[in-house]
């Protein structure tokens, strides 16, 4: 068994200390892993690295695909532990690509973690078996909309998302273009009944001047819903760029 990570720019895997830079836990100091591979194709993901790859002919706004050989890397759970245990950090996001599609191997990677507190960034298709359930202290569940181009019968799953609306480890991040996308964010807390405090509404972009332009009305949007608001901090600090 072993991990397929995604890449840094200098070819390693894509594991490093940063501060959170969306959802509910913005801001604290964590350790990151991003993994390879994803089950769905949003136009306008800003890790296309991680499954854009060359033969992919599923639609992104950039036109880019990426090689395979370059942007993954496959370690043993061992050697991601160590990289980790490096990092001197108590808390670890799990991101992606979608992190769940390795759900084995993460739980024997965990294994290694035992001290460490952890968060599974999804996109809320997939279930994590009970070996890794158990290990999971917050879920960040990124529901796709229509515009990001995934079809509904891929993206959004009743069984799914019933299961994480009733659980209080997760918390649900809409990622939000135009106002229109909040309708639909609407139409889902009615059928889901996501409870009070877990739905944050994010604008989409990757750098600060769209973001910023977003928020403007976002924020008038989340005050009339009663949703909460997250920024993209990360973009702010960094850019947008890998290992950040």
């Amino acid at each position: 068994m072993a991990l397929v990570l995604a890449t840094d720019d200098d070819g390693g895997p894509e594991i490093f200390a940063s501060v959170q830079g969306e959802g509910p836990s913005v801001g604290m100091p964590v350790a990151f892993m991003r993994l390879s591979r994803c089950n769905l194709a949003c136009v306008w993901c800003d890790t296309a690295y991680t499954w854009h790859f060359e033969g992919d002919n599923r639609p992104h706004r950039d036109g880019v695909t990426f090689e395979r050989k370059a942007n993954q890397v496959t370690l043993d759970e061992e050697e991601v532990a160590a990289h980790i245990m490096q990092l001197g950090q108590d808390r670890l996001v799990i991101t992606g690509g979608e992190p769940l599609l390795q759900a084995p191997a993460l739980a024997k990677l965990l294994d290694l973690l035992p001290d460490i507190s952890v968060e599974i960034e999804t996109n809320g298709t997939t279930k994590a078996p009970p070996r890794l359930d158990v290990r999971i202290d917050q879920f960040n569940v990124s529901p796709k909309l229509a515009h990001s181009g995934n079809p509904a019968d891929l993206a959004l799953l009743p069984e799914r998302l019933d299961a994480y609306a009733t659980d209080p480890r997760a918390f649900f991040k809409f990622v939000i273009a135009e106002p229109s996308d909040v309708d639909e964010v609407l139409e889902l807390h009615d059928r889901y009944r996501f409870k009070p405090g877990h739905v944050f509404l994010m604008p989409e972009g990757t750098d600060s001047q769209t973001l910023r332009t977003r928020e403007k009305w976002l924020a008038d949007l989340c005050l009339k819903h009663g949703f909460r608001m997250s920024d993209r901090l990360h973009i702010h600090l960094f850019g947008d760029t890998r290992g950040t």
